[in-house]
């Protein structure tokens, strides 16, 4: 459990780590590699009541669990297909297969602490491949289709109903009669991993939310949850951790 004395002085607010993403930028003319977060993710917990601290991937990350009261694991890149026994798909772009190992480490030791988890589309990906599940590394060859991944000119989400499970985690939070996915992947799992239920899909039969069996609150979402207007999953999570941090 976090102590206050683990967040800013006096605030008592949860700490909900984020995992950073590597991007290069060109800044004053100056190209770098930084460590960001999408702003979303950092506005959303921070006005639902949480500290959001950015975790670059590093080796040893893992270390900082005992000092979280949360995690979001968000979007990306394409993860390593070696990490799930298969070669590359030609389309396939991963990230660094070391980031991703530090990742999954980092998960991994945060579910094993009981941390309230929130993944988000290579998120949720990166929590099978941890249960030992596989990817659809290019989906368009399994639905017939690109409403995942709208092949547009600019970055363009692609919208369809989803179909939740009654009495899931993710039903509970979004609590309406016809849910709507917002996506932008061309990725998607297949194998499903032991110990995860699948509470979600969308029409074509694409898993678009997961749930860790046993755990109290550990959520993958395969739509770009953090590009939309709805904060409805993330206050749900900064609600679990604060529940987790006060007992």
């Amino acid at each position: 459990m976090n102590s206050d004395a683990n967040g800013p002085a006096g605030t008592g607010r949860p700490v909900i780590g984020i995992c950073a993403r590597t991007a290069p930028v060109t800044l004053q003319g100056s190209d770098m590699l930084v460590s960001l977060a999408l702003q979303a993710h950092v506005a959303f917990l921070s006005a639902a009541g949480a500290t959001p601290l950015l975790l670059p991937l590093l080796p040893g990350v893992e270390s900082l669990v005992d000092r979280l009261d949360g995690l979001l694991v968000p979007g990306g890149p394409d993860l390593d297909p070696a990490l799930y026994g298969e070669a590359a798909h030609p389309v396939t772009r991963p990230m660094s297969p070391d980031a991703d190992r530090v990742e999954l480490a980092l998960v991994r030791a945060a579910l094993d602490a009981e941390l309230p988890v929130l993944a988000i589309c290579r998120g949720m990906q990166l929590l099978n491949v941890l249960h030992g599940g596989s990817l659809h590394q290019h989906l368009p060859e399994i639905t017939g289709h690109d409403e995942h991944q709208p092949r547009t000119p600019s970055f363009t989400l692609g919208r369809h109903p989803l179909k939740l499970a009654p009495g899931s985690l993710v039903a509970g939070v979004l609590d309406e009669a016809e849910p709507q996915s917002a996506c932008h992947h061309h990725q998607a799992v297949n194998r499903l991993g032991a110990g995860l239920t699948v509470t979600g899909r969308a029409e074509d039969d694409t898993v678009e939310a997961v749930e860790v069996e046993g755990h109290p609150f550990a959520i993958g979402v395969q739509w770009e949850a953090g590009h939309t207007p709805d904060t409805r999953l993330h206050e749900a999570l900064v609600q679990a951790a604060a529940s987790r941090k006060s007992n």
